[in-house]
């Protein structure tokens, strides 16, 4: 009677039942019909809430982030992180977003973050998450100097060869944060008093700098280009050759592996593996100079 009434039969019964038989049996249709209800509230709302598609959606981020390598962690998503991640994503950077707020919660002009993860920077199980074994670079952007230096000392000991980026608010905090191993220490709101007044006294000078770190709304950039094995063309050169290639590039300095910066270099020097070579010029220049140095 109980496989009868549950599995919804209708087989009419097998013997009469006595009056408890029949409680028993009300009972037991009352409470399988509750059962059933409860199953289908419970699977409609884990459909209609999302939670089966946000499953599917973390899987495919967390695929996504498994294959990245040489890619950027970004730690906090406020408007440092949010401006990082601008930058990162003009100059085809991929990048991951570390933020304790939900994805639906960032703003609708962010939809261009795609590999977002949800949780605590400051935990070694996110960073892992994140991929910072095979990360190149890291960026903290946390308000709070104590949680940015213990994120600092994290990545630093579970990846010795990333290069950290941190932002620091008070002045004791810099050489706090270098110490645990940040290659570089940013203070916002030094740097924005300083650039305000520099535009008092140098206007124009600010305005030429915004023009060529692509502030401006020319197509003028001031870019690094790196030698290495492949770039033939340009290798055991010297700069009055390279210039002979017809790039129509102006070489503003150079830095041969750990030396120091030499500014507008001579054209008598010579470009050998490992050098660094900072050009200014235009987009359709720069990426011609690329080509020669790649191919």
């Amino acid at each position: 009677m109980t496989i009868i009434t549950v599995a919804t039969v209708g087989f009419e019964e097998i013997k009469p039942l006595s009056d408890a038989g029949r409680g028993f049996t009300i009972f037991l249709i009352i409470t399988s019909f509750g059962t059933f209800a409860y199953a289908v509230t419970s699977i409609s709302k884990y459909v209609i809430d999302g939670e089966f598609n946000q499953y599917f959606k973390n899987y495919k981020v967390n695929s996504k982030i498994n294959k990245l390598e040489n890619h950027v962690i970004i730690c906090g998503y406020g408007r440092n992180g949010k401006q990082a991640a601008c930058a990162l994503n003009i100059n085809n950077i991929p990048f991951v977003v570390i933020e304790q707020k939900e994805q639906a919660n960032i703003n609708s002009n962010d939809k261009k973050i795609e590999l977002y993860l949800q949780g605590n920077a400051t935990q070694d199980e996110i960073l892992n998450k994140a991929g910072i074994l095979k990360a190149k670079a890291l960026i903290c952007t946390l308000p709070n100097d104590a949680d940015n230096l213990f994120i600092v000392l994290t990545a630093r000991t579970l990846n010795p060869n990333l290069t950290i980026i941190s932002r620091a608010s008070e002045d004791n905090s810099y050489n706090k944060l270098k110490l645990a191993g940040a290659n570089n220490v940013i203070m916002p709101d030094k740097i924005g008093g300083a650039h305000m007044a520099s535009l008092i006294i140098k206007p124009d000078l600010i305005e030429f700098l915004n023009l060529i770190n692509g502030q401006g709304e020319n197509n003028v950039l001031l870019d690094e280009i790196i030698c290495t094995q492949t770039s033939k063309k340009i290798l055991n050169k010297t700069l009055a050759e390279i210039k002979e290639l017809n790039t129509k590039i102006n070489f503003i300095g150079l830095k041969k592996g750990n030396e120091n910066f030499i500014i507008n270099p001579s054209d008598e020097i010579i470009v050998h593996e490992n050098c660094k070579l900072f050009v200014l010029g235009t987009n359709e220049q720069i990426k011609k100079f690329e080509n020669l140095v790649n191919s």
